[in-house]
């Protein structure tokens, strides 16, 4: 009982060891930037060794890869809840993308996941990383709408590499260089963008069925 009570506390202090690098990291890297952040003012931050931050992580790219994975995921958070405010499977699309905007005008999500994200761990690493926190629930929304006829039948992938390419390329540039009435301009251009996927309001894309509707069949020759 002992021993096995012995592990649960050492566990715990691991885990507390890892989210105080997690937080103070997080935390220097969003106000400073990555190259302006050492490893020797993280671990003073977090009130550890440096030895109890190489148990963790190999060194600070490492550390930041982790910061950075949880930055991605909260974002995908909260485009994920935003869309879930609605019952409408389009307009669960439009709160998602407007959301993922706004995240990115977040001074500290900027830096880390726009900025220094690309830069420290190159675009390929960056770019799957995105994808497995928010682009998963884009290519679902996108798939719901092209079965129920939304959305005019096509493959679903490239449509949502686009997209999110689209999103992306619009928040690096939101974080670069955005003036007051950007975001704004930005979201309408997304939006029309959106818009031009649709079929026309109440008109089911060719070779869908419309939900509820039965598919109409031949008629007999000569009838």
């Amino acid at each position: 009982m002992t021993g096995r009570g012995g592990g649960g506390v050492r566990a715990e202090q691991r885990a507390q060891t890892r989210r105080a690098l997690l937080r103070e990291s997080r935390r220097l890297f969003a106000s400073r930037g990555y190259g302006a952040v050492g490893l020797a003012g993280i671990v003073r931050a977090s009130g550890v060794t440096k030895g109890a931050l190489y148990h963790h992580f190999d060194g600070k790219a490492d550390l930041f890869r982790a910061v950075l994975e949880e930055v991605q995921q909260e974002v995908g958070r909260r485009v994920a809840e935003a869309a879930e405010r609605h019952a409408d499977p389009w307009e669960q699309l439009i709160a998602g993308c407007r959301e993922f905007l706004a995240a990115s005008t977040d001074p500290e999500l900027q830096r880390i996941m726009l900025v220094d994200g690309p830069a420290v761990l190159g675009w390929s690493e960056w770019r799957a990383m995105d994808e497995a926190a928010s682009a998963r629930h884009l290519t679902e929304a996108l798939t719901e709408l092209v079965a129920a006829g939304v959305v005019a039948p096509q493959p679903v992938a490239p449509l949502a590499h686009l997209l999110s390419g689209a999103m992306n390329e619009a928040a690096l540039w939101l974080a670069a260089d955005a003036g007051p009435d950007d975001l704004a301009d930005t979201w309408a251009a997304l939006a029309r963008m959106l818009d031009s996927l649709r079929t026309a309001p109440g008109v089911t894309a060719p070779g869908v069925t419309a939900p509820g509707a039965t598919a109409a069949r031949p008629r007999p020759s000569g009838a």
